[in-house]
């Protein structure tokens, strides 16, 4: 006869929780949102040199990839899943100007990536950052004045230009990151104007903050700013409110999607996205700083990369989030099958 069970002490029914997560298949039923492979978005960086592939020496496994050397690599993560990638130029120096009429420069890097990509990979999702700070000679994201503030009129119609024919050239998506005012009106118009609104996806970085995390992203694109910051045009890390205001600006200017960036700093705003924009899709980046944080905590042996990883994108999805632009994609399309 088995042991009776005997009473011990009362228990209230609804304080027990263990039972619901002890099992590590149970424990992933907690998750609203899984993490999947279709979530993931891949940062390339694409050079002015065809068969150029260098490191991002503050980018851990991160590269700069001419526009021939970039397609084996893409078909390895093609082959385990991949189904998106976001495109930033990097051409060299000489040809920046202080408009950035490189940007979509037809034989410049991005216009030459889209191409290539859609024939090699007709099924891979192709998003184009959209951004004149890697192509301008003082690296801010618009046109200047002489004080070195922005032309609101001038920097949202060259942005427009530069989505226009990121789209004629094939981009599913036009993502602009500057958030200078007005630029997601100018820009769905000159969609709409060019007969592409239809097929091409806007999805805005609508609430993007100034900060410290970005510098080996600025490394690894040659975007650092020549004189003076960004944050008199992109938001306060304290500006929960503002960026409250910028999400439904631009939705009531016709985006399609929207990014919160960074991530892991940031996931107050990402929540309140998930209520202001409940009815599009919202992605968080992960940036430079955040990504290469959890490499170097552990190369300290502070913490495990992989649980690291998965953590920080829970978090995101958690928050609201069903899309990651993150820089572990490679990874990932390896751990999610193991």
């Amino acid at each position: 006869m088995p042991e009776e069970y005997t009473k011990e002490t009362p228990t209230e029914i609804s304080s027990l929780l263990a039972g619901g997560y002890n099992h590590p298949v149970s424990r992933l039923w907690q998750q609203k949102r899984q993490l999947t492979k279709s979530m993931l978005i891949y940062p390339l960086f694409i050079t002015d040199s065809p068969e150029e592939s260098s490191a991002v020496a503050s980018l851990p496994n991160q590269r700069r990839w001419g526009v021939k050397a970039v397609i084996p690599f893409v078909k390895s993560l093609v082959d385990k899943g991949l189904k998106s990638v976001i495109l930033f130029g990097v051409p060299s120096d000489e040809k920046k100007d202080a408009t950035g009429s490189n940007a979509d420069d037809p034989e410049g890097p991005v216009i030459q990536a889209i191409k290539a990509l859609r024939q090699n990979f007709p099924d891979l999702f192709i998003m184009c950052d959209v951004c004149l700070c890697e192509y301008t000679s003082h690296g801010h994201c618009g046109v200047l004045r002489e004080d070195g503030s922005i032309i609101r009129d001038k920097s949202v119609r060259r942005l427009a230009a530069v989505a226009v024919n990121y789209a004629k050239a094939g981009a599913h998506a036009v993502a602009p990151s500057d958030m200078i005012d007005g630029r997601i009106k100018e820009i769905k118009q000159g969609l709409i104007d060019a007969d592409l609104a239809h097929r091409t996806m806007l999805v805005s970085y609508s609430a993007k903050f100034a900060g410290n995390l970005y510098g080996p992203f600025r490394e690894a694109a040659g975007s650092v700013p020549s004189h003076g910051d960004r944050k008199a045009y992109q938001l306060p890390p304290a500006g929960r409110g503002l960026a409250r205001r910028a999400l439904r600006r631009d939705l009531d200017e016709g985006a399609d999607a929207i990014i919160v960036k960074p991530s892991t700093f940031y996931l107050d705003i990402v929540a309140d996205a998930a209520q202001i924009c409940e009815d599009v899709p919202i992605a968080t980046y992960q940036v430079s700083g955040e990504f290469a944080m959890i490499h170097a905590a552990a190369e300290k042996g502070i913490v495990d990369l992989k649980t690291m990883a998965f953590e920080a994108a829970i978090g995101n999805l958690r928050a609201g989030a069903n899309l990651i632009i993150t820089y572990f994609t490679p990874e990932f399309l390896d751990w999610l099958d193991e």
